[in-house]
């Protein structure tokens, strides 16, 4: 079902291989101009607009923007318990690896009387996206909030696109295991607004005149920063708008890359390249392997249980498209090569020795080591953030964390004999780059003479 790229005998610098590997027609600059005009409607014309949107887009006109809190809760009261007990045992075990990447302020001392303190300090408020399109994502609502929280963030705000197949209580609302996930984490403020608008509603805020709670109308205020993944046209909104507000990454469609020798074996990892398949026809599967026999098994295996399989045309449409492939190459070192020039999301490394191999890793969102580390582990249950980059990013960016939501702030502290014992290199530089006015901020301090 995979076709294949043959790189044997090749050499394998980086700018062939950027040319030569696969990836899926994600135009993001194509889109910029169409959503333009929805996030200016949002800007102008807040709920208003946004209820249109609801309606255009995703067929369900929203009664309540902002989801009433005992809707959050009854959906967690309606929760399957083996969901329940899933989704608490995912937030557990993702709040113990992220809460060891936790920051602590660091006051170095330059000289005597000189010192610049690192402090470590949370935005204000972020938006978190989490998609409701081809599939459900309570474990998008994990892996964005408890970064977030962890981190210290003050106010954390959830939306997703409401769902017109929902019924009764939750008619006009996001999927009820959305809702139920947020009220797990403690996050009460939800949306019920999806796409490109919804990332201008964070960016923007709103009042809503038309719904009063308490006495006031309902509000949203804008956030510092907004993550989570989503379609092609939440990642243009958010290209249209960093700088107003701060965004994770612009996340296209999944990918799932392995390298795999003829140790591996081939129904786990067509069963694998199947797992990523599934999310949608444009995400990427990619074998990389210096074994043909295993190239050949794996076929054979996709062609087994790719029919069997829940979304077997959605998956088939992945498999075979431009995105997907076999890569062949000489050996493991030049597998390495490959994989580290793709820079996968996610990448598997089914190998003799692969813990070894994966030391040679630098270019990847998340690494999975071992037949016993498939990606599905890491999407759900490992404790490590699903949230990464795709598309080649990880060759230049991380995936969601703690860090994601904490600025560095520079404190600089200095006292007289300090500032004065290095007063003189100061309005040297100055003088050198021709902005004598910055050497005089010092000298001021002493006389308008440069000390000695």
């Amino acid at each position: 079902m995979l076709s294949t790229l043959d790189l044997r005998g090749r050499t394998l610098d980086v700018r062939f291989l950027r040319g030569a590997l696969p990836r899926a027609e994600f135009d993001v600059t194509a889109a910029l101009e169409q959503v333009r005009p929805i996030c200016e409607d949002v800007e102008h014309r807040g709920a208003q607009a946004l209820r249109d949107l609801g309606e255009r887009f995703d067929g369900v006109r929203p009664e309540h923007l902002r989801v009433p809190v005992e809707i959050v809760r009854a959906a967690l009261d309606q929760l399957a318990p083996e969901l329940r007990a899933a989704l608490e045992e995912s937030i557990r075990r993702a709040r113990i690896v992220h809460a060891d990447q936790r920051r602590t302020d660091t006051t170095t001392e330059v000289v005597q009387g000189g010192t610049v303190t690192e402090r470590w300090v949370p935005v204000d408020r972020v938006g978190l996206y989490v998609p409701g399109g081809l599939a459900v994502y309570p474990s998008s609502v994990v892996m964005n909030v408890v970064p977030a929280q962890l981190a210290g963030v003050g106010s954390l705000a959830v939306t997703s696109p409401p769902q017109r197949e929902n019924t009764g209580v939750f008619s006009g609302y996001p999927n009820p295991t959305i809702l139920a996930t947020c009220a797990l984490l403690g996050v009460d403020e939800v949306y019920a607004v999806g796409g490109a608008q919804a990332v201008a509603m964070f960016a923007f805020g709103f009042v809503d005149d038309g719904e009063v709670r308490d006495g006031v109308p309902v509000t949203c205020e804008p956030a510092s920063m907004v993550t989570g993944p989503g379609n092609i046209w939440v990642v243009a909104a958010k290209r249209l708008l960093k700088g107003l507000i701060g965004i994770d990454a612009e996340a296209g469609p999944t990918e799932i890359a392995i390298l795999a020798d003829e140790t591996a074996d081939a129904e786990h990892v067509a069963a694998d390249l199947i797992s990523q398949a599934e999310h949608d026809p444009l995400a990427a599967s990619v074998l990389v392997t210096d074994s043909e026999e295993l190239a050949e098994a794996v076929d054979q295996a996709l062609a087994r249980r790719v029919p069997a399989t829940k979304h077997a045309d959605r998956v088939a449409a992945a498999l075979r498209g431009r995105q997907s492939r076999v890569v062949l190459v000489d050996d493991m070192d030049a597998g390495l090569a490959v994989v580290n020039a793709y820079a996968a999301e996610h990448l598997e490394i089914q190998t003799r020795e692969a813990r070894a191999v994966a030391g040679g890793v630098r270019n990847a969102g998340a690494v999975f080591v071992g037949p016993y580390a498939p990606v599905s582990l890491g999407d759900y249950a490992a404790g490590s953030n699903h949230v990464l980059p795709t598309a080649g990013c990880a060759s230049h960016s991380s995936g969601l964390s703690v860090q994601s939501f904490l600025r560095g702030i520079h404190v600089v502290e200095y006292d007289e004999a300090a500032l004065r014992d290095v007063a003189s290199h100061v309005v040297t530089l100055a003088q050198a780059e021709d902005l004598p006015a910055h050497g005089e901020a010092v000298t001021a301090r002493f006389g308008d003479e440069v000390p000695q």
